[in-house]
């Protein structure tokens, strides 16, 4: 007879070995599209590009990220597969029980518990900041194991590496990393110098409850910067990092577009234009970013772009570009944001076969599809 005390523990045990990876394949789905029947010249164009990706939470999942999955959406062989050669790695903190677009408090919390079952550091069960570093220090520990095919990307001058290795035949991935939600700072200024020195270029200033620096769309009361987000701003163009108005309440766009001297950029987006939302920029914002020199980054998944299929994105894409400007337009896939998409990151030569289909010249979707986001980092990150 086997103790109670046995069974409980073998129950534990099973709980914590399977849930992490059932939780993750559960949340983060993909269509699986026929890459053979992308055309000889969209594939050879594809091939050709230097492609750039502002957001995926793929650190927040208990996967290996040079190995490649049968979940989600990102690991390094599916990055490669796709011809990525820069991905933001965007860290999640915090989402609240009962998740929606219209209105959240920050009062719950669904990462502690995935935080204990997938062996995160104690420290990160009780600390948002915590929980950041850790992230980070995933990362760095990706790339210091990768052989050289992962770098991290902290500079332009790193930028440029990257660039000079894919132009020589080189199948490395750079990888910049992000936060959504400035909640990290768990209300200190000082914070921003510790992120940054951990890695940190992006952060963006609310995730799906307002915070103690700005109101997010999501949000209860819906403002815009706070006193605190009116020091977090300067400091972060001081300190050389990007801000992110992915989530931010109309407000806060109002707010720091106002206030702002440097180019900010919304990281995951759809539009209004393509689909009504709380979670999607008006043409009005889309103006004020652009106005900074900024960049939209278009997410991938349906509640955003207003369908299932590629169409959907490159509807989103079009009405940006028609509205702000080629220049001014990104991908930002949000892989692995507990969404469903139709592609993985080794699915990409579908969009770029999309784009084609829909009317866009060899230029503008190399522009597109990340050389536009090239520039923006070679403008706007440390020079190093």
């Amino acid at each position: 007879m086997i103790p109670i005390a046995g069974l409980i523990a073998a129950a534990v045990l099973l709980l914590v070995l399977v849930a992490p990876v059932a939780i993750d394949a559960l949340a983060n789905r993909r269509g699986r599209p026929d890459l053979a029947s992308v055309p000889p010249a969209a594939r050879a164009l594809h091939d050709r590009l230097w492609i750039a990706d502002l957001h995926a939470d793929s650190l927040l999942w208990h996967r290996h990220l040079l190995v490649e999955h049968r979940r989600g959406h990102v690991d390094l062989p599916r990055l490669v597969r796709g011809n990525v050669a820069l991905q933001v790695f965007t860290v999640v903190s915090k989402v609240p029980f009962g998740l929606n677009f219209e209105s959240n408090a920050a009062t719950s919390d669904m990462i502690t518990p995935l935080a204990v079952l997938q062996r995160w550091p104690a420290a990160t069960w009780f600390s948002l900041y915590a929980r950041a570093q850790h992230q980070a220090r995933r990362l760095h520990g990706f790339a210091a194991a990768s052989d050289g095919r992962l770098a991290v990307v902290t500079t332009a001058r790193d930028v440029e590496a990257l660039a000079a290795r894919r132009g020589r035949g080189e199948r490395v991935v750079g990888g910049l990393l992000g936060i959504e939600g400035a909640q990290v700072l768990e209300g200190e200024l000082t914070r921003l110098e510790a992120l940054f020195d951990a890695g940190f270029r992006l952060l963006g200033l609310t995730h799906f409850f307002d915070t103690d620096v700005a109101g997010s769309a999501h949000g209860v009361a819906k403002g815009g910067l706070t006193p605190l987000g009116r020091q977090v701003v300067p400091r972060m163009e001081q300190l050389g990092m990007i801000v992110d108005l992915a989530h931010a309440s109309s407000a806060t766009i109002d707010d720091v577009t106002a206030l702002a001297t440097r180019p900010v950029l919304v990281s995951h987006t759809g539009v209004a234009g393509t689909r009504a939302s709380p979670r999607n920029l008006t043409d009005a914002q889309l103006d004020r970013v652009a106005a900074t020199g900024g960049l939209i980054g278009i997410t991938y998944f349906p509640q955003a772009v207003g369908g299932k299929d590629v169409g959907a994105i490159v509807r989103a894409v079009r009405h940006t570009v028609d509205r702000v400007g080629v220049t001014h337009v990104a991908l930002g896939s949000d892989f692995d944001g507990a969404v469903r998409t139709p592609f993985d990151a080794a699915g990409l030569p579908v969009l770029t076969d999309a784009l084609l289909t829909g009317g866009f010249g060899d230029e503008d979707i190399a522009a597109i599809m990340g050389e536009n986001v090239q520039r923006f980092l070679l403008a706007t990150l440390p020079r190093g």
